[in-house]
């Protein structure tokens, strides 16, 4: 058994760090500028496609390399990351337009009464997608077809997937503790925020770097443009494959409600609940971890700082826009009954929008259940203190929310009673099996 995940466990391989200690004594020479033009130009050379679509994405990219150069102190790797990243995003939409130009009825497709789950991150949003997606009737986005979306049909899905688990595998060479601290699959289901990330408007960029100067012209940005290309997304995943609904997931979707019903304003939504500062101390140490494979300058305390006011504002920001939804549109779940009873859970969520719970969709759940890698990769330990994290933070940043969902640290040990459903008492856990 692998030890516990942690900030002060996490080593990267010798060849890594060797690496990164020549570029450095090299004056990162290892390392250059990137531009947007380069970029853009070197992915029409490989591609052969010059049609990016409509829409403008070379101001977020620019923005995105300029904070990246000036803010994120990439090391040797993390440069290599970020190129190959940028590229292969660059890629996809070129491919996704032509692909939109071979079959002009991807356009056409539905996307009728999607489902997203929200909450704080590390709140049990990633589990519960995963649950969800595990039912023949829903669908979801997998890795693969997020990373290799081109064609939208079943060719070459081999070697696409192929592909995706090698980048998956290079990810888990240099991080080798991550996947203790959210898994990672080829055929598992993907965060939907990936679904944005060709408009460059998207903020997974500032979880895998610390780029506080994109990330502050990012957070004034209308978000139309992301929205409108996730459903464009969606259409073309649905090109491959439809079901009945699309299950969804991204905390960072509590951002922007109105946008977001805007694009699909039949949505229906999962909130799950969590102690604030647990989910904020998890989510922290999960940023360094995923930082330090890119740069050797990562400060816990100010990632710690920097999660606590953006998640804490993103909340409060949520649950005034929430109140705006009629009650049937939305459910809301305990992270611990989560835990204690995934299948009864899942259950509620569908009885309260009065979806049939059918014995193959059970039955595929308890398999996914049976593969989670719990006590085989170990847990992922943390503690708030690593973090400049305190318990009067609740208070001070959440107690709103944790008065209406009558959720805290200090009531974690006893039962929490959200919207929908009660959970029994349950200890605390200093650990995470449940992203």
């Amino acid at each position: 058994m692998q030890s516990a995940a942690s900030i002060d466990r996490f080593r990267s391989p010798i060849a890594i760090r060797a690496l990164n200690k020549i570029g450095t004594m090299l004056n990162g020479q290892f390392s250059r500028r990137l531009t947007p033009n380069d970029l853009i130009e070197t992915a029409k050379r490989r591609t052969g496609l010059h049609d990016f679509g409509d829409g403008d994405f070379r101001e977020p990219l620019a923005r995105l390399l300029e904070s990246c150069w000036r803010d994120a102190r990439l090391n040797v790797i993390g440069n290599i990351a970020l190129r190959s990243d940028v590229l292969r995003i660059l890629r996809n939409r070129l491919f996704l337009q032509r692909d939109l130009r071979l079959h002009p009825e991807i356009a056409q497709h539905e996307i009728r009464c999607p489902l997203f789950v929200l909450g704080l991150p590390r709140t049990g949003t990633t589990f519960l997608h995963t649950l969800l997606s595990a039912d023949p009737e829903n669908r979801a986005p997998l890795t693969w077809e997020v990373m290799e979306p081109s064609p939208p049909t079943n060719e070459k899905e081999q070697q696409r997937i192929r592909r995706t688990s090698q980048n998956l595998a290079c990810l888990e060479w240099m991080a080798p503790n991550f996947r203790q601290v959210h898994h990672v699959g080829a055929h598992l289901p993907q965060e939907c925020v990936s679904l944005m990330s060709p408009t460059f408007l998207s903020d997974q960029f500032d979880t895998m770097y610390n780029v506080p100067g994109y990330r502050q012209w990012f957070l004034q940005q209308d978000l139309q443009p992301a929205y409108a290309f996730h459903r464009r997304f969606l259409q073309h995943l649905q090109e491959r494959e439809n079901r009945r609904r699309w299950v969804l997931k991204a905390p960072t979707h509590m951002f922007a409600l109105p946008t977001l019903l805007s694009t699909y304003p039949d949505a229906l939504f999962v909130q799950t609940h969590r102690a604030p500062v647990e989910a904020i101390t998890s989510v922290s140490s999960l940023i360094t971890i995923l930082r330090r494979v890119f740069s050797d300058a990562v400060d816990p305390m100010k990632v710690g700082e920097e999660a606590l006011h953006y998640w804490s504002g993103t909340l409060r920001k949520f649950l005034l826009q929430r109140d705006r939804l009629s009650p049937e549109r939305i459910v809301d779940i305990s992270y611990l009954e989560l835990r204690r009873d995934p299948i009864g859970t899942v259950r509620c969520v569908y009885e309260y929008f009065g979806w049939p719970f059918s014995a193959p969709a059970e039955n595929r759940m308890r398999d996914v259940l049976a593969r989670q890698p719990r006590d085989l990769h170990g847990f992922h330990r943390y503690e708030p203190a690593q973090f400049g994290l305190r318990p009067q933070h609740e208070y001070e940043f959440f107690s709103n929310y944790c008065e209406r969902f009558s959720v805290s640290s200090a009531t974690s040990q006893r039962s929490i009673k959200p919207v929908s459903a009660s959970a029994p008492d349950q200890s605390r856990f200093a650990q995470d099996r449940v992203g």
